[in-house]
């Protein structure tokens, strides 16, 4: 996670304070402990329905030092708008992006981001190297590579040295990308500019996105929640490199169920949706006769999303696949073409 190296350059130039978003809490988390390391003053927005349904991960952020706000909120102009053109809605990543920017503005604090930009990408690549170097001591060569999808940066890391040599003609591997079926940014997106949040503070981006007005439901996989997709792995999928798919949250929990059974790990509801992609391609290798060997990510230990397990293990868990009308909402908030256009 970049947490540290962000944290220790904000030292360097001399910040006190910081700003940022969360969604399930984990890089809310890292730099919550990155900003006490450093004596940092840290304002996390953390999505409101994560908030509600994690609140021992706020707990844990506000044991090292952060002050944690649900988002949307009153505290900023961007929440409040954003609260009164959609009363009662549970927040998105975007919404959060844009009252971190907003209060950093207004303050002496730096906002500083987790997942989709550049520079994250190329600090998570370290998973891919580290990867890499496993998979040549051990002999492996995979065949496909999995991991789960909402920023980007994640996926993007891991499979990074891998791309290279797929690019450079060296190796033929399937990588495939794994989206909540709630926020489909790649698989039901358009390519586009759009801007990185919903009170569209941001630069306009070049990616697959939804449209920064796009709120998802509140599915229990927060930090997949998000309306676009990292510039460099948008162009990737939208060159044709790499796969994508959408999974609904009941087949992504009972994958998750069946994993724990087997191997003892509990797995976040995110890195689950990679688990289920690997499960099916297993399958499919055993129904074909095809020996495949498939390497995917597990970024994270589920013992923060009880509540989620509880209401799998209930039956009342929904998949809330968005409609045509949701998406044209998103749409919509789309820049005009003359905004969009490279020329």
């Amino acid at each position: 996670n970049s947490a540290a190296a962000q944290a220790y350059y904000a030292k360097k130039q001399g910040l006190t304070a910081l700003t940022t978003e969360t969604g399930a809490g984990q890089w809310g988390t890292a730099l919550s402990m990155a900003c006490a390391y450093y004596h940092l003053d840290l304002t996390v927005y953390m999505v409101k329905v994560s908030a509600e349904q994690k609140p021992y991960r706020k707990a844990v952020m506000e044991t090292y030092g952060a002050r944690v706000i649900p988002s949307p909120s009153d505290t900023t102009e961007a929440g409040r708008r954003i609260l009164e053109q959609n009363p009662g809605t549970g927040g998105s990543l975007g919404c959060a992006i844009s009252e971190a920017i907003e209060t950093a503005g207004k303050t002496d604090a730096r906002y500083v981001l987790g997942s989709v930009l550049d520079h994250v990408l190329l600090h998570q690549s370290i998973i891919g190297e580290e990867t890499k170097a496993a998979c040549i001591k051990y002999g492996i060569e995979p065949d496909r590579i999995i991991g789960c999808v909402g920023g980007g940066s994640n996926f993007g890391g891991l499979i990074a040295p891998f791309m290279g040599d797929r690019i450079a003609g060296k190796n033929n591997i399937r990588f495939i990308g794994v989206e909540p079926v709630s926020c489909p940014s790649l698989t039901r997106g358009k390519y586009a500019y759009d801007f990185g949040d919903t009170g569209k503070t941001t630069p306009l981006i070049k990616m697959y996105t939804l449209g920064s007005g796009f709120i998802p439901s509140p599915n229990h996989a927060g930090g997949l929640r998000y309306h676009g997709m990292s510039p460099v792995v948008s162009k990737l999928y939208h060159d044709g490199y790499i796969e994508a798919r959408a999974a609904e949250q009941s087949r992504v929990f009972e994958a998750a169920v069946t994993f724990a059974r087997c191997e003892g790990i509990l797995p976040a509801p995110e890195s689950a949706h990679a688990l289920l992609a690997a499960m099916d391609e297993a399958i499919e290798s055993r129904k074909t006769g095809k020996k495949t060997t498939i390497l995917f990510g597990l970024t994270g230990t589920g013992y923060f999303d009880m509540a989620a397990y509880m209401s799998y293990h209930s039956g009342t868990m929904t998949d809330d696949i968005p409609t045509d009308g949701d998406l044209e909402k998103g749409f919509a908030s789309l820049p005009p073409v003359s905004e969009n256009s490279e020329g």
